[in-house]
């Protein structure tokens, strides 16, 4: 198992295939899912995972359009279990009381309410590309009680944007050279790319903050 976890991180899909055949299309499935929804696992591999795959489908070791298919739908599920964990656990544990006082104020609780009821939407689809933040925007907006529909729906949109995206990415650009022969530089690439957002929304706060 410590070996099979030590090759998903290297994003060794030659071992993967060679050691585990079609069984892959499942390991991929869980990885997925679990980075999406399970708060304790963000730190798996997500849009270079995807990337990769996909270039894997374009050298014929996977079917690119059911490759598609699976991880979408491991990614809305990992999203919507969090988002239930979030509003069925999660919120009970920050409203359990601490000598006689509630754990989170009501007050933060009802702010981020609020802030997923106006900027929901585009947070739920916009995590998607963020490393980290994906596997927690799910969790908060249960906590924060956001509005299932609405949820579903605009995760169902992002997780198709992400996973198609990253995967026909690597599909369609799998047939060069150098980005074969450089899997491990391209996927760093991806990860800084992916942290544009943040970076994006920090400078925006600060200079809104200055102004």
């Amino acid at each position: 198992m410590v070996e099979l976890f030590k090759h998903i991180l290297h994003l060794d899909f030659e071992w993967l295939f060679s050691n585990y055949g079609t069984l892959v299309y499942c390991i991929l499935f869980l990885i997925i899912f679990a980075e999406t929804g399970l708060v304790v696992t963000p730190f798996l591999p997500g849009d270079s995972l995807l990337f990769t795959a996909g270039l894997f489908a374009r050298l014929g070791y996977m079917n690119i359009a059911f490759l598609f298919m699976l991880l979408f739908i491991a990614a809305v599920l990992g999203d919507n279990t969090n988002y239930f964990i979030g509003k069925n656990i999660g919120l009970r544990i920050l409203k359990l009381k601490v000598k006689g006082k509630n754990m989170v104020k009501q007050e933060y609780l009802s702010k981020t309410h609020l802030f997923y009821e106006k900027h929901g939407p585009k947070t739920i689809i916009l995590a998607r590309f963020v490393p980290i933040v994906r596997t927690f925007a799910p969790f908060v907006a249960g906590i924060a009680e956001m509005k299932y529909r609405v949820f579903l729906l605009f995760d169902l949109l992002g997780g198709a944007i992400w996973i198609g995206s990253l995967t026909f990415a690597g599909y369609f650009l799998g047939h060069f050279e150098w980005i074969r022969n450089n899997i491990e530089k391209v996927a760093i690439g991806i990860i800084l790319l992916s942290l544009l957002p943040i970076a994006f929304e920090l400078i925006k706060a600060r200079t809104a903050k200055k102004s």
